[in-house]
């Protein structure tokens, strides 16, 4: 098997309930051509944003099965509960819906807002209930304050002991740069550099308030690789060691920044820093991820780009063996969505695993 730990997919926009457009938060253009919210748009430019198109796209790139993570524009950030409330539904019904209608293709996740802390915990069960298994969560997210912070704080504990005690994979995922840093949007900046601080970001503070240890159930993918945060951890101890005064309610990063319920996908987009990442976590700690259909994914529609190119020039190099890239691309994925117990996915799906 092949499969992609890390998709999206559109609704299509009779899907988007009315009071989405209304009240300016997401919409889709009738001729289906842009993605728009108040102020912001950005084309469609790939058939794959939609579910039909999606599933031929994965069987001529041979993908039988993908991770869809949910929506980083839906992740409700600096909206008041009630509205939060129906826009985080909304995506998640769309999900529970997808994976429904396409067991054998897709595995959804679910998204919560970790502002609203009582309301999150209510929408895990509804979702785990409801059959999904990956918690997806924003990097950093506004407090009742207006104020930004990572999703890992004391704050958030209860979120990341519900994962724990159900036994959820959680992707974490970074998005809306624009609105905590103050630099004009010019050359893509916020997704080419910014995006990449932020998932570095939310990792230091994850493993410093010892999450991993914590919750050792819930199995946390930081996306992108944590490319920034992996370059980043000599840095890190150094300001750790060199500064101790700094640190004293956090735990040394050489002890929880990599444990084995810590896992990254694979898009670098670069085999050296592909290379980077083997040698800080074990390779079984490592699922491919495309994040597709956008530009910024590993897609076809980019000149030099396809599925899986990361990994292919990483095992050309000898950075890789066949067999471990067999476990990114199968096992490793399964390992971080299901843990070892890979039974539910095969009742599902039918594959044989």
């Amino acid at each position: 098997m092949r499969i992609n730990g890390h998709g999206h997919l559109l609704p299509e926009p009779r899907q988007i309930p009315r009071f989405m457009k209304q009240k300016e938060v997401f919409w889709l253009s009738d001729d289906k051509s842009l993605m728009l919210q108040k102020g912001w748009s950005r084309p469609i430019d790939h058939p794959s944003f939609f579910v039909e198109a999606k599933i031929e796209w994965m069987e001529k790139h041979g993908i039988d099965h993908e991770v869809v993570i949910t929506l980083s524009q839906l992740y409700a950030n600096g909206y008041e509960a009630s509205l939060c409330k129906d826009i985080i539904r909304f995506q998640n019904d769309f999900h529970i819906e997808t994976q429904n209608n396409y067991p054998s293709q897709f595995t959804t996740g679910f998204v919560v807002q970790p502002r609203y802390v009582d309301d999150a915990l209510k929408e895990i069960e509804r979702c785990v209930k409801a059959g999904l298994k990956v918690l997806c969560l924003p990097t950093h997210y506004q407090d009742e304050n207006n104020q930004w912070k990572t999703v890992a704080n004391q704050e958030t504990k209860a979120i990341f002991s519900l994962a724990n005690e159900l036994n959820l994979a959680i992707e974490i995922h970074p998005y809306d740069a624009p609105k905590m840093i103050s630099l004009k949007n010019e050359f893509w900046r916020f997704h080419l550099v910014w995006m990449c601080a932020q998932t570095a970001d939310c990792h230091h503070f994850y493993s410093l308030f010892n999450f991993p240890q914590l919750f050792p159930n819930a199995r946390v993918c930081f996306a992108h690789g944590n490319q920034v945060g992996m370059i980043n951890y000599g840095r890190r101890l150094q300001g750790y060691d060199g500064r101790p005064d700094l640190f004293e309610s956090a735990v040394d990063p050489r002890t929880s920044s990599f444990r084995k319920n810590i896992f990254v996908d694979t898009l670098v987009h670069d085999p050296y820093s592909l290379r980077l990442v083997i040698d800080r976590v074990s390779c079984s700690q490592i699922v491919a991820g495309l994040d597709d259909p956008y530009p910024l994914g590993e897609m076809d529609s980019v000149p030099g780009s396809y599925p899986g190119k990361s990994l292919d020039e990483a095992e050309s190099l000898g950075f890789l063996s066949e067999r471990d890239k067999q476990a990114i691309w199968g096992k490793n994925v399964l390992d971080w969505v299901y843990g070892k117990d890979h039974s539910s996915f095969k009742r599902r799906t039918g594959y044989a695993v």
